[in-house]
């Protein structure tokens, strides 16, 4: 299992947090952030492929921003 630390940029996180092992998601964590909708969203990815995360979660957007913390994850993933 590889474990990554993403600096996000844009969003109320600061850092995400994550492991990948055999091409899937565990164990996401969101420094800062809204807590309780970033749990769902960790809850909602573990053990999902790095792939299937990314298509789902990549373009959303967070009010007037141009990036969101589900995005910002799939950008993170697309960099490992």
């Amino acid at each position: 299992m590889k474990h990554y630390c993403y600096q996000t940029t844009g969003t109320c996180s600061r850092e995400i947090q994550f492991d990948v092992e055999n091409g899937k998601v565990y164990n996401v964590s969101f420094v800062g952030g809204c807590n309780g909708n970033l749990q769902g969203i960790s809850k909602l990815v573990e053990g999902q492929s790095v792939e299937e995360v990314i298509k789902r979660l990549e373009n959303i957007r967070c009010g007037f921003k141009s990036t969101s913390c589900p995005d910002q994850l799939a950008n993170a993933l697309k960099k490992i």
